[in-house]
């Protein structure tokens, strides 16, 4: 985003206006504290300011500040269609391409006359909004809401709620900081969200120690199902619904198991390939170490993209025959995998 682009932006947040925020379709923890810091932060200059997420996200991320005001599409169709048809400003968070918002909703944002803002750090961007922040070097789009205020000159506007939510996004898009896209500028944000307000032990506890019996049950089944291919340095690992059903499978209760098989010795490839019989659909999540680029991986194979070493995909076919997919390409892919 160019200073004459942010001129212009403040231009427009001058006055009050109707804003809507939309993170993308199943929202993650950047997806929504993007979307909710950003929403407490224009809440202050007297915006009307509408958070509309296109279905239900996890349990562990409704403790957010603000949830209680998040519209979901999927269930609220009539009076988000209206907020959009209203709105001024229409920021999109955490994607990149439209139909990443799903279909109907991504095609409202389209048709809406209202300005829209990109701000992700997602590879190869659509080109679709008058004003686009792309950063794929950025560890998560909450570091990015976080540099926008700053270049808004707005910085002592971050509340605790702001750094709340903004934390809680780089903390879990960098695997609590562990992966590689964590910058020592990543750090120096996160420091300053701690002296405004964001209480790191409590954010962390209530996103990952706050789990049900159930789904660390599912967490059994799925190691017990974890396949090691070594001459490939690939870990993956497999969930019917029938398996899902059993433990009681709740929306988020797979997060992060795909990175149990990255932490193996010597594995820098791993994949989750969990069955959902009602989209008749196999989602694929896939994690890499060092050069190995998933994105680039799953949109040559599983209709799907994101970063070099995160990324997620879908298959139509069944589980067993997108396992029997996902080994019959590895070979392709030996030379990268042994490096």
């Amino acid at each position: 985003m160019i200073l004459g682009q942010i001129s212009d932006i403040k231009q427009i947040l001058n006055s009050p206006k109707d804003i809507v925020i939309v993170p993308h379709r199943n929202p993650d923890g950047d997806a929504m504290g993007s979307s909710l810091g950003l929403y407490h932060f224009l809440n202050q200059n007297e915006h009307n300011v509408d958070v509309i997420a296109p279905n239900d996200y996890p349990e562990f991320l409704k403790w957010l500040p603000g949830n209680d005001v998040v519209l979901k599409y999927e269930e609220q169709m009539s009076i988000c269609q209206e907020k959009i048809d209203r709105a001024d400003l229409i920021f999109t968070l955490d994607f990149n391409a439209l139909h990443r918002a799903g279909d109907e909703l991504g095609k409202a944002i389209e048709t809406s006359k209202a300005d829209k803002i990109m701000i992700d750090h997602h590879q190869q961007p659509d080109d679709y909004a008058a004003f686009t922040y792309s950063d794929v070097s950025m560890s998560s789009t909450c570091e990015m809401v976080y540099n926008f205020i700053e270049m808004l000159d707005q910085l002592d506007k971050i509340t605790p709620e702001v750094a709340t939510c903004l934390y809680t996004g780089i903390m879990t898009d960098t695997g609590s900081f562990r992966f590689q896209s964590t910058t020592s500028r990543t750090h120096r944000v996160t420091a300053d969200l701690m002296d405004k307000g964001a209480v790191n032990f409590q954010i962390h506890n209530a996103v990952y120690d706050t789990n049900s019996y159930s789904r660390l049950q599912l967490l059994g089944r799925a190691m017990q199902n974890l396949k090691v291919l070594p001459e490939y340095k690939t870990a993956y690992i497999t969930l019917s619904q029938e398996e899902l059903d059993t433990f009681q499978f709740k929306k988020g209760d797979t997060e992060g198991f795909v990175n149990y098989g990255l932490s193996l010795k010597d594995v820098i490839f791993a994949a989750i390939f969990i069955e959902n019989q009602q989209d008749a659909i196999i989602k694929v999540s896939l994690r890499s170490k060092g050069n190995f680029s998933v994105n680039e991986f799953s949109r040559a194979h599983f209709n799907g993209g994101g970063h070099t070493n995160a990324a997620g995909g879908r298959s139509h076919l069944t589980l067993k025959e997108t396992v029997d997919k996902f080994i019959s390409i590895l070979p392709h892919y030996k030379a990268q995998l042994s490096q």
